[in-house]
């Protein structure tokens, strides 16, 4: 198995919260862009200064799956451009996503890494395995450049995500990491008011915002 988890040093799967850093792991795959096969490590890309952008969903050949991908892949330029890397994550093997690609009219848009975490251990790791199907629900995770669990988000098998909203996040989250005596308001987009709290802004948000 390629995928790899330390469990010596990171005993409570279930304690991985957002605010926590993220055990480095491995993972086999396909590469959309290039056809051909390949590895993710976590501790490559953080090396490299990225954000890590986990997409779980439970399985190539399904239903909603490639409709949230296809709407992934729109979003994968800008992505890209916010220094992210973005991997679409199932228990599928690397060959299950080769065939997907192939053969799915909604993938021909996807060139961002698929990884085939086969053994559930990267899924368990985040929390969205689930044990009665083998498969993954669908999560979304951003993790900082310094390995740091920033955004994390879950739906169920039936309702899919709307990936603008992911853009938005990594937006906020870069903004943030750049100014960190700042904080982003709801809805908040790049060139819009940000908050500095302090004492004078307790009760007076409104005021800070529209002022």
């Amino acid at each position: 198995m390629s995928d790899e988890f330390d469990y010596e040093t990171y005993d409570d799967l279930s304690s991985l919260c957002v605010g926590h850093e993220v055990p480095e792991f491995k993972m086999e795959t396909y590469e959309p862009s290039t056809g051909s096969f390949g590895e993710i490590d976590l501790g490559e890309l953080k090396k490299a200064g990225k954000w890590t952008i986990l997409v779980f969903y439970p399985a190539d050949f399904t239903f909603v799956c490639p409709t949230e991908l296809a709407d992934l892949a729109d979003q994968d330029a800008k992505l890209t451009e916010l220094g992210a890397k973005v991997i679409g994550v199932s228990t599928d093997t690397k060959f299950s996503h080769l065939a997907w690609c192939q053969s799915e009219k909604l993938m021909e848009n996807v060139k961002y890494t698929l990884a085939a975490d086969t053994n559930g251990v990267v899924s368990s790791m985040f929390g969205v395995y689930d044990d009665a199907t083998g498969l993954s629900l669908r999560g979304t995770f951003i993790i900082s450049p310094e390995g740091k669990l920033v955004s994390a988000t879950v739906n169920f098998y039936n309702v899919g995500r709307n990936m603008e909203e992911l853009t938005r996040v990594i937006e906020a989250n870069v903004h943030c990491a750049a100014n960190p005596a700042e904080a982003c308001p709801a809805k908040w987009k790049p060139g819009e008011k940000t908050l500095t709290p302090n004492e004078g802004m307790v009760g007076n948000v409104y005021e800070a915002l529209n002022g």
